[in-house]
């Protein structure tokens, strides 16, 4: 049966599929084939994929795939569950009903050597938190995003997969041999893909195991000379970077706010700040938006390029992020 699908080299298979996954535009009735240096990923409509794919959809016979066994098939109802590498985690305060889930996670086809239930919120300074092993063992894993790896421990360090996205989108913005300073960079899912790109990345982390996997993880990636992983508060470290960013990320969403005079110090002539914020829906890019400006100063000129919405946070609240230009006076 001839179905549509995007056709990339093979070497691009995995990041091309996972952006069309994210864009509900992945066909799993069909199977994925490969025909010599390219891959065909079928997909159920041309019109949700991202732009600069359209050019690469053909037309191609594509084989019906069986259908795997879900958990939603066995319980009789859908889950809300998280993929983490091969961990699922659900979100159930219904011990009886969390185990259930766990129970038809592991009897599925959905490829899985841990279940976890979230145990506690985030909590403390590191931002990591408890967590009940409901199947299997362990907390550690390997998570797979664009392309790249990342070892991890869920009760050891923060790390959140749905960002994906948004991670590749401030990525794609790099420049290669840009200086990026990566200001609270956890086990490396900015870093690790900016350093790819070619940027040279100085990543700091409060949480000392973290920045272990961010070094492992550079390894792994094959940018451990371009990273430059730094343990402890970034403050202690603006002397040492002082005006030398050309980018910079600064994902802490409740408390970046007070990091702006160390980002204003670590920011070169013409630095790009990815900014994240918690906000009221009401006014989700204001306070962001003067915090920037009054710690800026009269120093730089402040642009704001960039006003996203990233995800809901809480009722009313809005995780979002600023990319600012700050352009020496």
């Amino acid at each position: 049966m001839s179905v549509p699908c995007v056709a990339v080299e093979r070497e691009r298979g995995e990041a091309v599929r996972e952006r069309l996954a994210e864009a509900g535009a992945l066909d799993g009735d069909h199977e994925i084939a490969v025909d010599g240096d390219a891959i065909y990923i079928p997909i159920v409509d041309p019109e949700a994929i991202p732009a600069d794919l359209d050019a690469r959809v053909v037309a191609r016979d594509a084989a019906e795939r069986d259908r795997p066994l879900t958990p939603a098939e066995i319980l009789g109802y859908e889950p809300s569950l998280e993929r983490l590498g091969d961990i699922v985690i659900v979100d159930e305060d219904d011990d009886e009903r969390a185990s259930e889930i766990a129970d038809a996670v592991m009897a599925s086809d959905v490829p899985c050597d841990t279940v976890l239930n979230r145990a506690s919120p985030i909590e403390g300074e590191l931002r990591v938190r408890r967590w009940d092993v409901l199947a299997g063992n362990g907390t550690e894993t390997v998570h797979r995003e664009y392309g790249h790896e990342f070892l991890l421990d869920v009760a050891e360090v923060y790390f959140s997969p749905r960002l994906a996205t948004e991670r590749h989108r401030v990525v794609e913005q790099a420049e290669p041999g840009e200086a990026a300073i990566d200001m609270f960079a956890g086990v490396g899912p900015y870093a690790v893909p900016l350093a790819s790109r070619g940027a040279d990345v100085v990543a700091c982390d409060l949480n000392e195991r973290a920045v272990e996997y961010l070094r492992e993880n550079a390894a792994r990636n094959g940018v451990a000379d371009r990273v430059t992983a730094v343990a402890g508060d970034v403050r202690e470290i603006a002397d040492d970077y002082a005006d030398a960013a050309d980018s910079l990320v600064m994902n802490l969403p409740h408390s970046a706010d007070a990091f702006l005079d160390t980002a204003v110090a670590l920011a070169g002539d013409d630095c790009l700040v990815h900014y994240y914020d918690i906000q009221h829906e009401d006014d989700p890019f204001g306070p962001g938006t003067r915090a920037i400006r009054e710690a800026a100063g009269d120093e730089y000129e402040v642009a704001v390029e960039t006003e996203r919405v990233v995800r809901s946070y809480a009722p009313h609240e809005y995780n979002v992020c600023l990319d600012a230009r700050l352009t020496r006076e």
